[in-house]
């Protein structure tokens, strides 16, 4: 005989040492029944925007948690009335309560997937429309619509399944109708106060980073000028060279290739420093290059990871860049694409800026950041002439690197930028 019962679905732990998660989209409303591994509502941890989907089926009761709110891990977010022949263990919820495709194991690190324990084959629900009446759009979609000003009631869908695309909020912004409507300022009343966005999501996780970065490791920027006439050389050559068709290679990948090449002289720049319960520390430095690529996206900057940089071609290296920015962009990373780096690069010069001060990512020793490439004068034999020169700002962590021995990886790193033919040879 079948018993009815509520139960609680609470935020789960994604298995990426998540603490917190903001409740960005409902995707249903109380009274829809929903089905096992069904997409139930979006969460924006601090690396990624994933769908969370239900580990049971029944009938919603109750909506929890405000779309907007941040609340931490195990904190019930949703009521199901479920239906069941016997009442569920302890074990059962703990073992349920997991995202799927990111559940916690449980005295392992390991991670493993939920299965649906019906005798029922079950599949998830071809998303059509949404059951709350509001417009069906990702968290990314959302956010850029709310930094244009565009109400997602007024957009046209043109995705899949009836879904608002980037393309949709973009198209609308550049109506005559979207821009009167979000660049004319009020003629009755001056505003009392500038827009306030709230600080969560990537932008917390940027913030607190950036935060512990600067408390807790003593920064050392060096800066040094370098004539980049080879790299721009390679860089025509390898858009032209049949090994990277359908690629977009960049000075960026020369740049890596190099921080890879000059790892290998200074290993200690790619190192983290390990405070001990005991009170001592440690440095450990890594026999791979997990190389960060710092990306400016409609969430904030994320940091995604080319995983062991160092056993990848010169094309391989512009295929991982290129793929991780896109996704960075489009807003599809995991949370596995952003942790375990060891060293990081960040291209300033794509906004036109010679350069600046990095700050670290926590638990790195050093960043290097890329200006642009102008043409500029040139002593080069005892003669003037005008060659591309770009400035590398190399920070790192002087309680881990030396002066020396940032000096030398930052010559290392101009010196492959200068002749990379031969470098690769």
């Amino acid at each position: 005989m079948t018993s009815t019962h509520v139960r609680d679905f609470p935020l789960p732990d994604v298995g990426e040492g998540l603490t917190e998660a903001e409740i960005v989209n409902w995707r249903v409303a109380v009274g829809d029944v929903v089905e096992v591994n069904q997409p139930i509502v979006d969460i924006e941890t601090a690396k990624a925007v994933v769908e969370l989907p239900c580990p049971f089926s029944g009938t919603v009761s109750a909506l929890l948690v405000a779309e907007g709110r941040v609340v931490p891990v195990g904190t019930p977010i949703m009521s199901v009335e479920v239906s069941s022949p016997v009442e569920p263990t302890a074990e059962d919820e703990a073992r349920e309560a997991v995202l799927v495709g990111y559940g916690v194991s449980h005295g392992a690190t390991r991670k493993r997937h939920l299965r649906a324990r019906s005798n029922a084959p079950t599949a998830a629900p071809t998303p059509t429309k949404t059951t709350t009446g509001k417009p069906l759009a990702k968290p990314p979609v959302r956010f850029l619509a709310r930094e244009l000003g565009i109400d997602l009631a007024t957009v046209s869908p043109t995705g899949p399944h009836g879904d608002i695309t980037r393309d949709d909020v973009q198209r609308a912004a550049a109506t005559p109708a979207s821009i009167a409507s979000t660049r004319v300022l009020p003629t009755l009343a001056p505003p009392v106060r500038g827009e306030r966005i709230p600080v969560r999501g990537v932008r917390r996780a940027m913030a607190e980073a950036m935060v512990r970065s600067v408390s807790t490791a003593p920064h050392v920027t060096e800066w040094l000028d370098v004539d980049v006439s080879g790299t721009v050389r390679l860089v025509e050559q390898m858009r032209e060279h049949p090994a990277f068709a359908g690629l977009k290679p960049t000075p960026l990948t020369v740049a890596a290739a190099a921080m890879v090449n000059a790892v290998t002289r200074t290993p200690i720049i790619n190192s983290s420093w390990i405070d001990l319960p005991d009170g001592s520390s440690e440095i450990e430095v890594y026999s791979h290059v997990n190389l960060g690529i710092a990306v400016a996206s409609d969430r904030g900057l994320v940091v995604p990871n080319v995983r062991d940089a160092g056993s990848l071609s010169l094309s391989g290296l512009a295929r991982a860049i290129g793929e991780l920015t896109q996704r960075a962009r489009r807003g599809e990373l995991t949370p596995a694409d952003s942790v375990d780096g060891t060293i990081t690069v960040t291209n300033v010069g794509v906004f036109g800026v010679d350069g600046g001060t990095p700050i670290l990512v926590p638990g790195e020793a050093a960043i290097l950041a890329t200006g642009r490439i102008m043409d500029r004068p040139w002593v080069s034999n005892g003669g003037l002439c005008v060659r591309p020169v770009m400035q590398l700002s190399l920070t790192f962590d002087h309680r881990i690197v030396d002066g020396a021995a940032g000096s030398t990886f930052l010559s290392d790193v101009a010196t492959f930028l200068e002749s990379p033919t031969v470098a690769l040879a």
